[in-house]
């Protein structure tokens, strides 16, 4: 049986400096642990690349490669067929590895990186020698060399030569796990997930949180969160989830505070509570899935009031972003079935009729201040519940 690894390269990470390899033991980690459901392999990294090879021959590697391509700090993936250093045993493996590829394909190409200098071919003589062979083996074939079906690849590296077909686009980004951790408030919608997505691609290991208000929130709003987290973990590894009971909270502020205010009070009120989980979780900063004006408690001023009680850095990777754009990341992450189904959150059942757009930091504490939240933001934070969402 012919031997196959799975070539798993690194683009951004391959411009990092002298910690260059912290990042690389952060995905040999994060790919080990995405691969032990599916058994034995031994991973192997050199030239930018990970070497993954099965220990055994019964795994379903297109299985394990459409998993594979959620893993963050991946830029491209392959199923590669090792041969040889020998031109003889790259042309030997490459008819009968590559022929069900090319008996579908009616143009191809060869292309070769030579990273062993020593090979006594050149990479334009790797290419016109193989691509005669295939060409002979497969007569149906012609060569396009602009906008070829099929790309065959040969790559002369430092201890075998490998051959193969497709190559897949990874998640790219860096490793989970690589740039610390931070909180994102996870609300029912479409634009949170979004946010912890893109923040996750940048190395962020996510948790996160959200608000609860029973009996005017339902068991179906948080079972809808619940998934969305599950519909998370691929790309952002193991979530703890934190769900904080908010209801009383809001009825003080219905209570106490001048309608208009009410929205941004409550997001207020929700950062404080956040920071104090941050804390207990070891996150460094939180994440919101905020868009400048896309409703009335995202302009800059109402994100100014919001920012006025953070002692933390607040990440809003979606801040220039139009509906449209978080819409096609959703669907394409597999959130957005889940986001758009109708049952409420906290944050539209005490919505204002006519929410103050532009506050000043100043009404906007004078309002508060009309009652002491202190004490009920302390015992919200306390009496949290978590619950963990695994990859595996």
């Amino acid at each position: 049986m012919t031997k196959e690894r799975i070539l798993a390269k690194y683009g951004e990470m391959a411009l990092k400096g002298l910690n260059r390899g912290t990042f690389e033991d952060i995905l040999m980690k994060n790919l080990r642990h995405r691969l032990k459901k599916y058994g034995s392999f031994r991973l192997t990294k050199a030239q930018s690349t990970i070497y993954i090879e099965p220990q055994t021959e019964d795994m379903d590697l297109d299985e394990i490669l459409e998993d594979l391509e959620h893993v963050f700090g991946i830029a491209s993936l392959c199923r590669a067929c090792v041969c040889e250093k020998t031109m003889e045993d790259v042309i030997a493996k490459a008819v009968p590895y590559l022929e069900e590829a090319l008996l579908r394909a009616k143009t191809f190409k060869v292309e070769a990186k030579r990273a062993d200098k020593t090979f006594p071919l050149k990479s334009p003589e790797i290419c016109a020698e193989l691509g005669g062979v295939l060409q002979e083996a497969y007569p149906h074939l012609s060569v396009n060399v602009h906008q070829p079906e099929i790309t065959v690849m040969v790559e002369i590296r430092d201890n075998n030569a490998f051959v193969h077909g497709t190559t897949i686009k990874g998640a790219g980004g860096l490793p989970v796990g690589s740039s610390g951790k931070a909180l994102l408030l996870l609300s029912g919608g479409i634009d949170s997930p979004v946010a912890g997505y893109r923040m996750a691609r940048r190395g962020i290991q996510i948790s996160a949180i959200h608000y609860v208000s029973p009996p005017y929130t339902s068991d179906r709003a948080l079972e809808k969160v619940e998934q969305i987290c599950r519909e998370l973990t691929p790309y952002c590894n193991n979530i703890a989830f934190f769900c904080v009971p908010f209801t009383e909270i809001q009825e003080s502020i219905k209570t106490y505070c001048p309608e208009e205010y009410f929205t941004i009070i409550m997001r207020r009120l929700m950062m404080e509570i956040a920071q104090i989980i941050a804390r207990r979780d070891n996150c460094l900063a939180l994440i919101t899935g905020e868009s400048v004006g896309q409703v009335a408690s995202q302009t800059m001023q109402a994100i100014a009031c919001t920012d006025a009680v953070s002692r933390i850095p607040i990440f809003r990777p979606l801040i220039g972003l139009d509906k449209t754009e978080i819409v096609e990341t959703a669907r394409k992450i597999g959130t957005f079935e889940t986001s758009t189904l109708p049952y409420e959150d906290c944050c539209t059942v005490f919505t204002p009729r006519h929410p103050k757009v532009r506050p000043m930091l100043e009404e906007v504490e004078k309002a508060q201040a009309k009652f002491d939240f202190s004490a009920l933001v302390q015992k919200a934070a306390e009496e949290t519940t978590l619950q963990i969402f695994r990859l595996n």
